[in-house]
């Protein structure tokens, strides 16, 4: 078992208040922490909610986003200096530009991206502006300079150091006129991970990311799953994975050496009143940190 601290990292800044901010106290409350047998390095608190999309970059809360990213970092920082495995229960995806500016940091890192959508989307082509559906062109340095090259750091990530598995958005994204996807990045999406197997295209992935210098981190969109077992989510979308298959990327992902840290984001336990889907996907998560045997 990993030597887990939990990060707190309750911001809404790149989506709007609808409940993913209680991500964190939802499953804490069904007892991950006490499951991982963690330690709880703190909560970042994010700056006020600006409702209006800001003119120059075409985004919501650019200046708040960057200056929590900044915060988030030093957390995540401080998390991995003392020897521990973060894991940041947010909030919306934009908080994975603080994870990956504190590996940025440090070197060179992959990102394996479990998200049913590819956010790939750049502020033009965004409907309101909600960098929680642009995260990962950011963190490759497409888009405003004011996220794009966090501290002058950017790209957070090469292309060819990103695995995106299991997103399944590709018609409804191309036909709000996304930016594609470059073709250095390693795209797996939910097609592909069913011709595989789980298992197969969790190790391909891992395999992929080996080169991508000293380890990489896991992002996991709640979204990925499958609708009908995943209704607890702000923008749903037909299929996904199953269960028993997050389970099996999960546990390949986050057991192997490489792993350096975990996220979990867009969780909304206010669409889940019987706690049933909270409690499992504590088991979920609580699973995938189990080596097998």
């Amino acid at each position: 078992m990993r030597d887990v601290a939990i990060i707190e990292a309750p911001s809404v800044l790149g989506l709007r208040p609808t409940g993913v901010e209680d991500l964190a106290g939802a499953l804490l409350g069904a007892g991950l922490a006490e499951g991982l047998g963690a330690v709880r390095a703190g909560r970042v608190e994010p700056p006020g909610y600006d409702p209006v999309r800001d003119p120059v970059t075409g985004v919501l809360n650019p200046a708040g986003i960057a200056a929590y990213a900044v915060a988030l970092a030093d957390t995540v920082g401080d998390v991995l200096d003392a020897g521990r495995f973060p894991v940041v229960l947010g909030g919306d995806c934009s908080i994975l530009l603080g994870h990956l500016l504190a590996l940025r940091r440090r070197g060179r890192h992959g990102l394996l991206f479990l998200d049913g959508h590819t956010d790939f989307y750049q502020p033009a082509a965004e409907p309101v502006g909600e960098v929680a559906s642009m995260e990962l062109a950011l963190a490759t340095g497409r888009g405003p300079g004011v996220l794009g090259d966090l501290e002058g750091r950017g790209p957070l990530v090469r292309d060819e150091d990103v695995v995106a598995l299991g997103f399944r958005d590709t018609e409804e994204s191309a036909a709000a006129g996304m930016q594609p996807l470059p073709p250095a990045l390693h795209a797996m999406d939910l097609d592909a991970v069913r011709v595989l197997g789980a298992a197969q295209a969790a190790r391909r992935a891992i395999g992929l990311l080996t080169g991508a210098g000293a380890g990489y981190w896991v992002h996991l969109d709640a979204d990925v799953l499958d609708d009908a077992v995943m209704p607890a989510v702000d923008y749903r979308l037909p299929g996904g994975l199953a269960w028993e298959e997050l389970e099996t990327v999960l546990r390949t992902a986050l057991t192997g050496p490489g792993a350096v840290g975990f996220d979990v984001t867009i969780f909304n336990p206010r669409l889940d009143p019987e706690g049933t889907v909270t409690a499992r996907l504590t088991r979920c998560l609580l699973r995938a940190f189990a080596p097998e045997g």
